[in-house]
Order: structure tokens, then sequence, then C-alpha cells
């Protein structure tokens, strides 16, 4: 097969796995013009169509698919390899590209990968911050990030944190104007900051603990967000109360800016892993961010 084959079956991968021109384009570094044309002419010399263009949305065809499960892997099988023998050289080399929450890169990922850069002039770190439950094997993610329970049985999980403590909290202010509460009733009654989750789409419901029976809480307020930076902000600025990881609004708590309540109501997390494929050949970056993450206690 001509090499230009191969390049372009990679570009056409890319555009149908994000099923769409605009994000495969902004994850190549392309043009979406260059990646129509690519596309295209890639589609004449194999003389079928690979994907079906509307104004909202791209999929591949039954040839698109055919070509998208059966060559991608060897494809990604040929990248593995090259990798491998690139590892046999002196210094890691490579792109690492790592997907969690904002709070987590924030406290965990980057404090833990930031040393590493200057040692190693050749290896590149790409973290994309997203609240959703990301196929890291289909969105071509090295590392993805979540609790211990969330992770899936055919990944290998690195632990990168102890559990993780939730807090129910709201300002001084807010609890002036109204009483805290005391029970999952009174809570009720409270204006809650609510996550809206990216997933779903719907609120997420707090994970409470009463009398070690979990319960799922599904409160009500004025205020939703997509991330717990603003969440966090709200209840800084007395909007309402929220359900956030301890670790992020302890500080606040031990300034007198936030008060921490119903504590025996709130549970604690399973630890956050960092978990990847199992492959036959895992690169030496990899492993040295893995490392650099691996929770020491």
């Amino acid at each position: 097969m001509a090499r230009d084959n191969i390049n372009d079956i990679l570009v056409f991968i890319a555009v149908a796995r994000e099923r769409s021109f605009t994000r495969a384009a902004a994850k190549l570094g392309m043009s979406q013009s260059a990646l129509s044309h690519i596309v295209r002419g890639l589609e004449e010399r194999l003389g079928v169509r690979l994907l079906t263009r509307t104004t909202r949305s791209v999929s591949p065809t039954e040839a698109g698919e055919r070509l998208l499960q059966n060559v991608g892997p060897r494809l990604e099988e040929i990248d593995a390899e090259i990798t491998a023998i690139t590892d046999l050289g002196d210094k890691p080399a490579g792109t690492v590209r790592i997907t969690a929450i904002d709070h987590v890169i924030d406290t965990v990922l980057w404090p833990r990968i930031a040393p590493l850069l200057p040692q190693y002039p050749e290896l590149h770190i790409e973290i994309s911050s997203d609240y959703r439950l990301v196929d890291i094997a289909a969105e071509r993610f090295d590392i993805g990030v979540r609790h211990g329970d969330q992770v899936e049985k055919d990944m290998i999980a690195v632990r990168l944190t102890a559990d993780v403590p939730m807090r129910i909290v709201g300002a001084p202010a807010y609890f002036a104007r109204q009483p805290a509460p005391a029970s999952l009733q009174d809570l009720m009654t409270h204006n809650c900051i609510n996550l809206r989750l990216a997933s779903s789409g719907g609120l997420y419901a707090w994970e409470l603990l009463h009398d070690g029976q979990p319960i799922e809480a599904r409160v009500r307020g004025q205020a939703v967000f997509t991330n717990v930076h603003h969440m966090l902000a709200a209840a800084l600025d007395g909007v309402g109360v929220t359900f956030l990881p301890e670790s992020l609004v302890a500080p606040h708590v031990e300034a007198g800016r936030l008060v921490s309540v119903m504590e025996d109501w709130c549970p604690s997390f399973p630890g956050l892993h960092a978990y990847y494929p199992s492959r036959r050949h895992s690169s030496r970056a990899l492993g040295l961010v893995i490392d650099a993450l691996r929770y020491t206690g």
C-alpha cells in the first residue's frame, strides 16, 4: 500500500472516531478543509464512500466501519511497535495523553508530572479536562483517572490517592439566613449547588451515607455548574450548600470561609486511580508518568 494511503487512513480513522471533522481537525492540528480533501481523495482511490456527511453529523458507512474496525487496530499495533523500538533509545520519548477532571489535574496530576518535563526534554504531556467517563481506548488516551470502583476490569489500575472524603459545605453568610441542615429532610429545604453530568446530561445525585446505608439525595437549588471550581466559588459567595471533595474545601473550612455540616452523612469515595489498557508493549514514557503519579502513602 502506498504511504499516502496509510497517512490518509489515519486521518479517516480520526474523523470516524470523533464523528466530527471539527474535533478531528483540532486533535490532528490540521484544517477541516484539509481533512475533508484527504478523506475525499481516499474515497476516490478506494472507489467507495467511507463517511456519511450531513450538516449536523459524520458517521462511517458500512465500508468505513469495516476499515475503522479491521485496519485501525492494526495500524495501532504498528504504532505501538514503533514506540517500543523508539524506547530502546537512551531517553524516554513520545507523547502521553491523559484525561481527568480539572480538580484532579490541579491537585494530583500536574504537581507530580511537572517535575518530569525538565528532566526529559523528549517527553510530551497532553492533559484533557473532561467530566465524562471517557472511553480512553476509543478516544486514544493513554491514561484515564477515575475512582477505584469506576475502573473497568480489563484495565490496569494504579492508585493515585488515599480514599477521598466528601463534605457538605456552605458559607457562614448563607447559614446566617438559614439554619445549617442536620438531616436529609433539612437538606431538601436548602438551596443546593448542583453538578450537571457531562455523560448523561442529568444532575448528579449526592451520594450520602446514613447509618451505614448509601442514599442518593436528589437535591435542588438555583445554581447548576459543570465543574467543581464554579460550585466552590458559588458556595463561597453564599449562594447555598454544595457537596465537594474534602481536599478542595478544607483550606476554606480551616480559614472560616466555609462551614462543614452533616459530616456523619458524608462518605469517603474509593481513592483515585490512573488506569490504562493492558498492552503487549508499554512505552517507557508511559511507565515514567505512571511511576510519577503512583500513590506512595
